[in-house]
């Protein structure tokens, strides 16, 4: 058994669909309900129901596909050729819904929001099952994960700048949007293809075919798991809570409107740097420590934004800096453990199901990002805030604006530290629960 990955020209490979599907994310979570909000008369409270909607509907789909990405299988593989043949779905989803018409309604909404949310989903499982297979080894992983991440992060840069540069002022014409719609439209299915196209597909260690309900009955048993999936829940909660309300923050609570997108671009410039950082600290510390100590970090740090005001934009821009070295850390280190503790009920069940419990995390992911706008925009219009950057806003409602955003996520990262601290499958642990996967075969 070796820890060495595969060579950095695959990986690289590897990675390039990331780009085009981190394009996707942020701006469907971020600049997507306060652009509706704003040139389509919805209120936050209804984008958020959407939102949470669409969410649990993924309760179906996640599963689903994570079982038909395990059990699917063509001569390009069961990775390879599943992931490959969703792009045109996901592709045509974003396009729409980053693309509405001027009449577009909360129907319109839902219903591209649902469509986008499954082939999304289609996409994103087979890919990173792919991912968790490609490397085997308990460092090889984190490197693996350092390049999808780093390539998620330069996504996310693209899906920053585009739509600030063709401008969110109104919904008419080839606005922002529609800029990442056509972007996405193009590279997702040209990526996906040269992906397939240039990275073998992993080596199958299943021993026999579990039933849906059996391989349910052995994830619940996986301790491990459960332990991170907790962790994971907590934290990306705590995530997608300022990330729901870094629009409003930015142009309400510092009255900067006009820095939005380049605090966001600097934000997430800085998680690029932090990716090599979370590598070489899980080199030195292992995993979980490694993200243990990063999330205690940015409790520390992110709380200063409380006590931020009006024209503090300097100090929020040291913030910034500083939580998105540590993003790197989040996004690259708890995908690698995940890939770990399959192994973990690879060798008790008899069957790879990294399909299945990527479901699992994706879920996770999204029901973070839905009950995070379910419960912080119901909040804030119950405080009276208006969501139309123009408007002014009572004293009351900025106060509870910097409240969630600063403070609510803290007391989750901190439940998230106290599971992980002492977890249980480090690197020896790993390098011999490795060995027993691949001695069974």
């Amino acid at each position: 058994m070796t820890d060495q990955a595969p060579a950095s020209a695959r990986l690289a490979f590897y990675a390039l669909p990331a780009i085009p599907m981190a394009a996707i994310a942020l701006p469907f979570y971020i600049v997507l309900p306060t652009f509706y909000a704003d040139h389509f008369a919805m209120s936050l409270a209804t984008i958020g129901a959407v939102l949470l909607g669409i969410r649990l509907i993924d309760a179906i789909t996640d599963p689903l596909f994570g079982w038909l990405s395990d059990r699917v299988r063509s001569r390009f593989g069961r990775r390879r050729f599943f992931f490959l043949i969703s792009t045109p779905l996901t592709a045509l989803a974003a396009f729409m819904l980053f693309w509405p018409p001027e009449d577009a309604g909360i129907g319109y909404l839902a219903f591209w929001g649902v469509a986008l949310s499954i082939g999304a989903t289609w996409s994103l499982l087979p890919y990173t099952a792919w991912g968790a297979e490609l490397a085997t080894g308990y460092q090889a992983r984190v490197k693996l994960s350092a390049w999808r991440e780093g390539a998620t992060l330069v996504g996310s840069l693209i899906a920053i700048t585009l739509p600030f540069v063709g401008g969110l002022d109104t919904a008419v014409g080839f606005h922002g949007l529609a800029w990442i719609a056509v972007f996405i439209a193009v590279a997702l299915p040209l990526a996906g293809l040269l992906a397939v196209a240039n990275v073998p597909e992993p080596v199958d260690f299943s021993r026999r075919k579990l039933s849906l309900r059996e391989g349910f009955r052995h994830l619940r048993a996986n301790g491990p798991f459960l332990r991170l999936a907790s962790a994971f829940l907590l934290n990306s909660f705590a995530n997608a809570i300022p990330a729901s309300l870094f629009i409003y923050f930015v142009g309400q609570r510092l009255g900067a409107p006009a820095m939005q997108g380049p605090l966001l671009f600097t934000y997430f410039l800085c998680a690029i740097a932090g990716v090599p950082l979370a590598v070489a600290t899980a080199k030195c510390l292992g995993k979980h420590r490694a993200w243990c100590f990063a999330m205690f970090l940015a409790c520390a740090v992110f709380s200063v934004a409380g006590f931020l005001g009006e024209g503090d934009v300097l100090a929020f821009t040291i913030v910034c800096v500083v939580t998105g070295l540590l993003l790197g850390f989040d996004l690259t280190l708890p995908p690698a453990i995940q890939a770990d503790v399959i192994d973990n009920d690879t060798v008790s069940s008899g069957e790879q199901r990294s399909g299945l419990y990527f479901a699992a995390w994706s879920f996770i992911t999204k029901l973070a990002v839905a009950l995070s706008a379910g419960i912080v925009f119901p909040l804030l219009d119950l405080a009276g805030f208006i969501g139309d950057q123009t408007a002014t806003q009572t004293p009351e409602a900025l106060t509870t604006l910097t409240a969630l955003y600063a403070f609510l996520p803290i007391l989750p990262k901190l439940v998230a530290i106290a599971l992980m601290w002492n977890f249980s499958l480090d690197e020896a642990a790993h390098h011999r629960l490795r060995s027993s996967v691949e001695g069974q075969t």
